[in-house]
């Protein structure tokens, strides 16, 4: 069941309510009518990589939409790839290994072929 966060309007005092979906969001106590909050959802991108710190800088104070955002993580994928001894971003391939382990079969993304039957086969390279 979803949480739902209320806030007094007199003494500011918060609680979090457990509430199905389909009730009214209302929450009352003492005869007051508790005001909602509404909290934009907790999402993340990894910053565990060894640019963290470059990456956090230029995000935090970003001024743009979340794609290019997007297209700043994958340039410095790119980059952690150009310096690895492998060719590959280690974060990713990180990423990749601990997938299969926890699922018990490859990522769609790290697979070469996409998609293949009889007639048809696709492949990303």
């Amino acid at each position: 069941m979803p949480i739902y966060v209320y806030k007094n309007p007199e003494t500011g005092e918060t609680k979090e309510i457990i509430q199905t979906m389909n009730e009214a969001h209302e929450y009352f106590e003492d005869n007051i009518q508790w005001k909602r909050i509404f909290l934009s959802p907790n999402a993340s991108i990894d910053t565990k990589v060894d640019s963290d710190q470059k990456f956090i800088e230029k995000t935090g104070n970003m001024k743009g939409t979340l794609g290019e955002m997007m297209d700043y993580s994958e340039d410095l994928s790119k980059q952690r790839a150009s310096k690895s001894e492998t060719g590959e971003d280690p974060v990713k391939r990180k990423f990749y290994n601990d997938y299969e382990k926890k699922v018990g079969k490859k990522h769609m993304a790290d697979k070469k072929t996409k998609f293949e039957t009889d007639r048809i086969k696709i492949d990303l390279d």
